[in-house]
């Protein structure tokens, strides 16, 4: 089976989709909780704390920790809803290294004692809002294979990583870890093993002075298998050889290190994202000439950029005409409903080829869209309101 037809909806999904008759973003919990079951069989004994920034949604989050997920939150409002679920607040970390002192100190008030870091500022900020702390510092990674590479943000050089771990003890906190992140939808396995070499290195160099982590933690980085490239191409990232990379990276950083190791994984995308899809529908199918005298086909739909496919800049979501199985199809733009330019894709890489048969009204089904599908629609930009959410597979 490939990692294509892995990421089919589940017939439960489908049956959802299909009966809805107005839009809806629909998460199948039960494919969720699944797919953590499958990352804890490829990865056993690794400390799961899912980034909830990519799907901040109760229902999922509840999901997860009935599983025995923990939670990787970036604030203060994150670290409340992940403590909503139940989960023991030993099981959330603050993972975002950009905070205030404000932001440290409801944090630490809340009962939340590790936190992730990346500069000395950092360090002493948390030594005084947040005394006794543990801190585990992130190394910078140049993204690289990664549709989003987050390199520039976040991050240290392994020889700040070094000082900023002997200020931290220095300063009363704990030492405690070391963590990267290789890039949001990594598409290689390079990356993996770029990142296990600049770690073992920094373990050993704590070593000599005497600071003994117990735990590293991967980041998150892990793809969803659903997506298309802006070509229309599936991704089909290589998996397999991705875990066996993983599995051989922690057996080298357990060589490398001074004392017992754990290992954290901070995955987001590749649990929720191909067990959510969208229910659209078509605004209009039209043909328009253009400034360069050729004449182009616009699918509009009634979701886009700025209710529920934000990334749409990097990746082409799996479209489903499920009234249309045949017939003559044209390639097409397609857009979201607003009357903002960037509410598009493919108009730069190729087009998509859709039905040309659509009428107004007729239902889009939208796949691979469970991930930062809610966390980055608006309020209502230009009108067009946040969809509403439904659930399949739960108890």
């Amino acid at each position: 089976m490939t990692n294509h037809q892995t990421a089919r909806p589940s017939p439960v999904l489908l049956a959802a989709l299909a009966a809805a008759e107005q839009d809806v973003l629909l998460y199948d919990l039960a494919g969720i909780a699944g797919q953590y079951d499958a990352l804890q069989r490829e990865l056993p004994g690794t400390d799961v704390r899912f980034a909830l920034k990519a799907c901040p949604v109760d229902e999922v989050l509840a999901t997860l920790a009935a599983r025995g997920a923990g939670f990787d939150a970036a604030g203060p409002g994150e670290i409340v809803q992940a403590l909503r679920t139940g989960v023991p607040v030993e099981r959330v970390h603050f993972g975002n290294t950009v905070k205030s002192d404000r932001s440290i100190t409801e944090a630490y008030a809340l009962g939340v004692r590790d936190f992730a870091t990346d500069s000395l500022a950092d360090v002493t900020a948390i030594a005084r809002h947040a005394p006794g702390a543990r801190v585990f510092c992130r190394l910078a990674t140049d993204g690289a294979g990664a549709l989003w590479g987050l390199s520039q943000k976040f991050g240290c050089s392994p020889a700040d990583a070094v000082e900023v771990m002997a200020v931290a003890r220095a300063s009363g906190l704990v030492p405690a870890g070391l963590s990267v992140h290789v890039g949001s939808q990594q598409m290689t396995a390079e990356a993996w093993r770029d990142a296990f070499d600049a770690l073992a290195d920094v373990l050993r160099a704590l070593g000599r002075r005497g600071i003994h982590p117990d735990h590293v933690n991967l980041g998150g980085g892990l793809p969803a298998l659903g997506y298309l490239d802006r070509r229309g191409e599936p991704l089909d990232p290589p998996m397999d050889k991705m875990f066996t990379v993983v599995r051989e990276g922690m057996q080298q950083l357990t060589e490398a290190a001074s004392a017992p190791l754990g290992f954290r994984l901070e995955p987001g995308r590749h649990l929720v994202a191909d067990h959510g899809a969208i229910r659209a529908q078509v605004a209009r199918l039209s043909v328009r000439q253009q400034l360069d005298g050729e004449r182009q086909a616009w699918l509009y739909l009634s979701c886009g950029k700025f209710n529920g496919l934000y990334e749409m800049d990097q990746l082409q979501y799996r479209l489903e005409f499920p009234g249309h199985p045949g017939g003559p199809h044209l390639p097409a733009v397609v857009a979201g409903p607003t009357c903002d330019s960037d509410d598009a894709y493919a108009h730069r890489d190729g087009l998509v080829s859709v039905p040309a048969g659509l009428a107004s009204g007729d239902p889009v089904w939208i796949h691979s869209c469970g991930a930062y599908a809610t966390s980055y629609t608006t309020q209502g930009f230009n009108g067009f309101a946040p969809l509403p959410v439904a659930f399949v597979g739960g108890p």
